[in-house]
């Protein structure tokens, strides 16, 4: 059964699935496809949203988003089985991001999980997103109606006037 933040958060997506995509992966031909079952049985936890996507210079692939409120230091971890379990199901390669909503800590995020035991290696890259850190802007020019909820915590979102005159010029027009 899915969780109601995982549920708003494939609505959220699904406003501009082709402008998300666009976006966390910054491969600018990307075209959003289905949005997919996520849901992986033997471990019991659906990813948040798991969207096949075609680009003309990378084919077709899997783009894994996983939203968290905040980061936990198992995420490396589970983005690795994440991507493992969707590449697995679905056959197709897989991109996987990591947006984090709010700061904890100064603390550094690691973009990669990597293992070593008796010489056998282990890496999985994804791309972190910190929500921190993405300038208000881009809301509103690219248009990504799905990160219009998280305003207040983008970079420069404290500025009620500048948001509130952007969202009437988005009103009349």
């Amino acid at each position: 059964m899915p969780k109601p933040a995982d549920v708003s958060t494939k609505r959220l997506i699904s406003l501009a699935p082709d402008n998300w995509v666009k976006w966390v992966t910054q491969i600018p031909d990307v075209v959003a496809g289905e949005i997919l079952n996520s849901e992986f049985q033997w471990i019991g936890r659906e990813s948040d949203v798991l969207i096949r996507v075609e680009s003309l210079e990378y084919g077709k692939f899997l783009v894994l988003n996983e939203l968290q409120l905040r980061y936990k230091s198992q995420m490396p971890r589970r983005m690795r089985a994440y991507a493992a379990l969707a590449e697995e199901k679905y056959n197709l390669p897989t991109y996987p991001v990591l947006i984090n909503i709010l700061k904890t800590s100064d603390t550094v995020i690691p973009t990669q999980y990597s293992s070593n035991i008796a010489g056998l290696q282990v890496r999985q890259d994804y791309r972190v997103i910190n929500l921190w850190e993405v300038d208000v802007n881009i809301a509103f020019e690219q248009p990504l109606p799905s990160l219009l909820p998280f305003v207040p915590i983008l970079k420069g979102g404290e500025d009620e006037l500048k948001i509130r005159a952007r969202i009437a010029l988005i009103a009349s027009g």
